[in-house]
């Protein structure tokens, strides 16, 4: 399989600066003159750093291993956001980060994503109504498993960052055009690949990958809905199981953060594999890679394998 040109991406994203939750470092330090920059979870994290480049310092509120849906404030982490030259977050994916930017940051400093990654609706489930029918008029927040729509952000994040720093307003332009290309790379190459699989069925344990899907012309059959945490009924486990046989997949998908024990399941009934796909909502020491780009390369290789792509 070829392997994408993304060296120079890779050394941009995996920077000398450390990035860290609220917890560890104070986000509001400005090391060098930098602005302090607070991101709500990884993937915004990933295109703050590689737009902000050296003008910026960012920590990261959602710390490796933690489920980001999940996350909850110390007073230390809104203490921060306060303080925070500027906020980047995704309305609507973190009860806690919402309320602490409407009670504590100014408006001209934070900038939520949402209107530029253009949110759709989840749609109607693959298998009748299903466990998590509910979800269907729900925005789906997992937009970053698009790259195009990540780059858009990107293009966001450059404007935002200008109007507060207009003295390197070309340096931030002309990262988040790199940022762009990269990702443009990116989404080429995975559409090549997957342009060629066999299966076109995508069954994970999590609602995480309805862009990845739409995006790359795949069906995703989620076992559990948007949560993560809500458990399956037996019935719907039954109708995935039957799914899987009926449409021969050969691999159920399961996360780094959720546990695999609904994949498993579904897997031993049918006698399907699993695989992991990273939704890539953070990065630990145990991720296929360093960053974004390098993460969603080895999603690339698992669906290349799991989907029967030649």
């Amino acid at each position: 399989m070829k392997r994408l040109r993304l060296a120079a991406g890779l050394a941009a994203g995996i920077v000398a600066l450390t990035l860290t939750g609220c917890g560890g470092d104070e986000p509001t330090d400005k090391p060098n003159g930098t602005l302090a920059v607070v991101a709500s979870f990884y993937p915004l994290q990933f295109v703050a750093q590689r737009v902000g480049g050296d003008a910026v310092s960012v920590a990261n509120l959602t710390k490796p291993g933690g489920e980001p849906h999940d996350l909850e404030l110390a007073p230390a982490d809104v203490a921060g956001l306060a303080r925070a030259d500027l906020v980047v977050y995704q309305a609507g994916f973190q009860p806690a980060v919402d309320d602490a930017v409407k009670q504590e940051v100014d408006a001209a400093k934070a900038i939520d994503v949402v209107p530029a990654a253009k949110l759709e609706p989840v749609g109607e489930p693959v298998l009748g109504k299903g466990d998590h029918a509910e979800d269907r008029d729900s925005l789906d927040p997992h937009f970053w498993l698009d790259p195009t729509r990540l780059a858009d952000v990107g293009d966001a994040v450059a404007t935002r960052l200008a109007e507060i720093d207009p003295a390197r307003a070309s340096s931030y332009s002309a990262n988040a055009d790199e940022l762009r290309a990269d990702l443009d790379e990116l989404d080429g190459h995975v559409a090549g690949i997957l342009s060629s699989c066999r299966s076109r069925e995508l069954v994970t344990a999590h609602d995480a990958f309805g862009y990845l899907a739409r995006s790359y012309e795949l069906t995703e059959v989620a076992i559990a809905g948007l949560s993560p945490d809500v458990e399956p009924s037996a019935q719907h486990l039954a109708e995935v199981a039957k799914y899987v046989k009926d449409y021969d997949v050969g691999t159920i998908f399961y996360e780094t953060l959720v546990s695999p024990e609904v994949a498993e399941t579904v897997a031993a009934e049918t006698g399907a594999k699993t695989a992991v796909l990273d939704p890539i909502e953070g990065i630990t020491d145990t991720s296929a890679g360093k960053d974004y780009l390098a993460v969603m390369t080895a999603n690339l290789d698992a669906l290349e394998k799991g989907l029967r792509c030649d």
